[in-house]
């Protein structure tokens, strides 16, 4: 009885455990009446060390805000990356963000280059499945 117990409890965890994981890489989600479209099964653009996932806070058709996801940048840079071009696309209307052209920051072209288009991208998204 205490085996079938555990067992119930175990695969009741387990699946918690997946759904919590199924809804964190779902690329549009709701919260509080605001969408949050995130980037990492979206797009793969690729800044100088690997892909720069985003989440994109979106509510009545604006840009709240834009927030880096963990990834493989040097920090160094990708801090002076974030601190310049994260902020460039809030309070836009999705539609004029999309189109919005943003100059990468010196010395860190390619991240710069990989977030810009990973904006876009979940920009894009959110515009065809909102």
């Amino acid at each position: 009885m205490k085996k079938k117990v555990i067992c119930g409890i175990s695969l009741l965890l387990f699946a918690f455990t997946l759904q919590g994981f199924k809804q964190d890489n779902e690329p549009i989600t709701k919260e509080d009446g605001m969408y949050i479209v995130n980037t990492t099964t979206l797009c793969n653009k690729v800044g100088y060390a690997g892909t720069t996932p985003l989440k994109i806070h979106i509510k009545k058709n604006k840009v709240v805000k834009i927030q880096a996801l963990r990834n493989q940048e040097t920090p160094k840079y990708f801090t002076l990356v974030k601190k310049e071009l994260l902020k460039k696309w809030d309070g836009m209307k999705v539609s004029d963000a999309a189109k919005k052209k943003v100059d990468g920051v010196t010395g860190a072209t390619l991240s710069s280059n990989a977030l810009i288009e990973n904006v876009k991208s979940g920009l894009q998204y959110y515009q065809k499945h909102k």
